[in-house]
């Protein structure tokens, strides 16, 4: 009895409003085979709420809860206090403002209770003021905005992170990865090998995995040197590379580069490399508070005139539209 009782794990999910289904599944549902692989409750867990009321998942699924806020500000001092506590988030974190929740994940941290975010529940963490200084994952379609408007956390594109007592992971499917990760600390390779062949994956991903598709899949594009570029011009979107300096990085000439661009993209370099900063630039419109004129600094662009202009082209609204119109999309929902 007292080998079971060596890994046991108390956790509790704090569920937030459009959580995303697909990361709370597929951290719990490894758990769950876990306990049935080892033939004990080596894993428990119990979801909670603000008030104690169900919460409803992006996909319009409710899920019943367990426990309100007060129930577990009350277990802290008790034989209940969890060993882990993970929210769970997902659309729209950025609306989200609960200074009870917060003040609940700082005692929760302050007492030696392990805190994490599934998806975008680094975005709480860091509301909390738990990841100055620490390394945290997110999910990438909302790291720009993260990045803008927490920059001491340490936040990068990975599957997931862990820095000492937080867990952070992107969402998705890498919910599955940073539990097995957990899973083997306190068990073996061979428990983790039987619960892929249960959930019929073929391997654990490691934490630096990649999030997104390699630009050679999520393009369609096969040649290297345009590929090359295209990273290059992805790591440089604050400070825009001239073409001279891309030629020079590539070894190649410029007229080479515009040929390659025109028959792999469909468009010049420059136009191409104009498109994705305004996608980095409708990212921060829409994730943060900040600024057009600094949205437009954070994209390369010398002025926001400019800037709205080159966006008005390519989405057929200006910078203010487009914030305009997401706050009353999320005023609706």
């Amino acid at each position: 009895m007292a080998s079971q009782n060596k890994h046991k794990r108390s956790i509790v999910f704090f569920m937030v409003p459009d959580f995303s289904m697909i990361a709370f599944s597929m951290a719990i549902e490894p758990l769950r085979l876990a306990n049935r692989m080892l033939g004990y409750e080596c894993y428990k867990w119990r979801l909670t709420s603000h008030d104690g009321e169900p919460a409803p998942a992006s996909n319009q699924v409710v899920v019943s809860v367990n426990t309100s806020l007060a129930d577990e500000r009350r277990s802290l001092s008790g034989e209940n206090r969890p060993t882990m506590v993970f929210v769970c988030s997902g659309a729209n974190v950025e609306r989200f403002q609960n200074k009870s929740v917060l003040a609940w994940l700082r005692e929760e941290h302050n007492r030696g209770v392990a805190v994490g975010g599934l998806c975008t529940g680094a975005h709480i963490l860091a509301q909390a003021g738990l990841l100055s200084g620490r390394r945290c994952a997110i999910h990438w379609e909302n790291l720009p905005g993260f990045a803008e408007a927490f920059p001491k956390a340490n936040v990068f594109a990975d599957l997931y992170e862990i820095d000492g007592s937080i867990h952070t992971c992107a969402g998705g499917t890498a919910a599955l990865d940073m539990m097995l990760s957990l899973i083997g600390e306190d068990h073996d390779d061979t428990l983790v090998n039987r619960i892929c062949e249960m959930a019929l994956t073929d391997r654990v991903r490691s934490a630096h995995d990649r999030q997104r598709l390699p630009l050679r899949a999520r393009l369609g594009v096969q040649n290297a040197k345009v590929l090359s570029i295209i990273e290059l011009m992805e790591a440089n979107l604050s400070e825009p590379l001239s073409l001279i300096e891309i030629a020079d990085d590539a070894g190649l000439s410029r007229r080479q580069i515009e040929r390659l661009f025109r028959q792999e993209m469909g468009r010049s370099p420059a136009r191409y490399y104009l498109e994705i900063r305004l996608d980095r630039a409708r990212h921060l419109l829409i994730q943060s508070p900040m600024p057009v004129v600094e949205v437009a600094v954070a994209c390369g662009f010398v002025s926001a005139s400019h800037f709205s202009k080159c966006y008005r082209e390519l989405y057929n609204r200006s910078p203010q539209q487009e914030r305009a119109e997401r706050k009353q999309y999320l005023t609706a929902a």
